[in-house]
């Protein structure tokens, strides 16, 4: 695995890949792995710049590989958190409906906080459904700006 960082407005993040697909995104408080190099890849400066553009809001959904570790349950969440239109946000019951599973708004939150590449897989789009924001890797701050 190869991860590099890279210096944004709201931060130092680092991206990691592994096998040519994004698989993990570290916001600088976070630990990364022993085993891992810090090596910029073709991909992860594609993924950089990508996130540059997001982050400036000259991109709305990102068309990098990525390669995502998790239970079943937990990639249909993933799955369902990218198609949330940009500048929208659900509510973790909305998420949980989604995937069909109504009554899974608390194990749909689990899974929101085991998102491995944040932002790129837009789970700071999930609000508690009374509107507030609640919960996030980068920090509630982060997240209103994200939003």
């Amino acid at each position: 695995m190869s991860i590099y960082f890279y210096e944004f407005d709201i931060g130092k993040i680092g991206i990691a890949e592994n096998g040519g697909r994004i698989t993990n995104l570290y916001f600088t408080s976070e630990g990364i792995p022993q085993d891992t190099q810090i090596y910029e890849t073709p991909i992860l400066k594609e993924a950089g710049q990508q996130l540059k553009m997001y982050l400036e809001g000259r991109l709305e959904k990102f068309t990098i590989p990525i390669k995502l570790n998790g239970t079943t349950f937990m990639k249909q969440v993933w799955s369902s958190l990218c198609e949330i239109p940009y500048g929208t946000t659900v509510s973790y019951k909305d998420v949980a409906i989604n995937i069909g599973k109504p009554n899974a708004a608390r194990a749909v939150g689990l899974a929101n906080n085991r998102n491995p590449i944040p932002i790129f897989i837009p789970c700071h789009r999930v609000i508690g459904a009374n509107g507030t924001l609640i919960g996030y890797s980068g920090g509630i701050e982060l997240k209103k700006k994200l939003l």
